[in-house]
């Protein structure tokens, strides 16, 4: 054998031993082959709980911004405490979930029965939240699928990574910031609050002005009105809707109710406020088609937020606990 080829093969396989393999990617036909009725699957489930109560929609799109804003979209919010795990569903942003933890349940107990051992709880979380949001005139995306499952929860986190709904707008710039998602990424996603409600202990403050952010900020009929839904003490549990026109149909009447003060909570009414999002918030109430697409298009980059793939975690068996 010539020396250069000699050569030339030896560089070739010193190459081959060097160089890492290919990271595990996302894709959308993920399933295709192993489980390819697994969409139509949790299709199906999620869009009988929505028959069955339309404000299901709102928490569905929810949980995975919940899930992937604590240590990424790993499903990490639906693990029970065990001896050695404090679970994330005690964190007072996650104690409205106990219904929405059953849907992803019976995705889960579903695609069991059909492909055993196959489809992670992290993405039916995902897959629910895009069905969630088509099921009530909202966008659908290209979900993509690969994620891997925490053994493990991060309750600490849950309670420090996800804002609060009193946080300025400061504060939630920063929040989303450190996941990867800038400004308008951020409006877009809060544009989820065009569906479901807020406890009154949530917007209590803001309506009787004992805040201190966007405290002059709000319309005096609109707080008047709420005031009469969620007395100065006790009530904490009585609920209003976030959108005050569309509170059940994915539309753009949140950012219209912004541009008039009527943002329910501290976190809503700061994106208006003078502040650098209120561009994206009048754009936004002006062209509901853009308010979708890019809301979409937010959805799937969040999806991605430190994700584990390839042999990384795990697929849970069941999903409110580790194998």
């Amino acid at each position: 054998m010539p020396k250069a080829v000699a050569a030339l093969l030896l560089t070739t396989f010193m190459l081959l031993l060097t160089t890492p393999p290919a990271a595990f990617c996302l894709s959308t036909d993920f399933y295709a082959q192993t489980c390819p009725r697994a969409l139509t699957a949790v299709r199906a489930v999620v869009r009988g709980a929505v028959t069955k109560d339309r404000r299901m929609a709102a928490s569905l799109i929810r949980l995975q911004f919940h899930d992937c804003f604590v240590r990424g979209c790993d499903a990490s919010v639906l693990l029970d405490n065990t001896t050695t795990t404090v679970s994330e569903k005690g964190a007072v942003p996650n104690r409205r979930f106990t219904k929405t933890f059953r849907v992803i349940e019976d995705a889960k107990s579903t695609l069991e029965r059909i492909c055993p051992g196959v489809v992670s709880c992290a993405d039916i979380i995902a897959v629910a939240a895009r069905d969630a949001s088509a099921s009530v005139e909202g966008p659908s995306w290209d979900v993509e699928l690969g994620r891997r499952d925490s053994d493990a929860a991060f309750a600490s986190l849950a309670a420090s990574d996800i804002p609060t709904p009193k946080d300025d707008l400061n504060t939630l710039i920063a929040l989303f910031r450190k996941k990867g998602l800038n400004s308008r990424e951020m409006v877009a996603l809060s544009g989820a609050h065009t569906l479901g409600t807020a406890q009154c202990l949530a917007f209590r403050d803001r309506v009787y002005g004992n805040v201190t952010v966007v405290k002059d900020v709000i319309d005096p009929d609109f707080a008047r009105k709420k005031r009469r839904m969620c007395p100065a003490s006790g009530g904490d549990r009585l609920v209003q809707p976030l959108d005050p026109v569309t509170p059940t149909s994915f539309d753009n009447n949140y950012f219209k109710a912004l541009m008039i003060r009527k943002g329910l909570l501290v976190t809503d009414q700061v994106l208006f406020s003078g502040g650098e999002t209120d561009g994206v918030v009048d754009e936004y109430s002006k062209d509901e088609g853009k308010f979708k697409n890019e809301f979409a298009a937010a959805m799937v980059k969040m999806g991605s937020i430190e994700v584990m793939t390839g042999s990384d975690g795990q697929i849970r068996r069941t999903c409110s606990k580790a194998n």
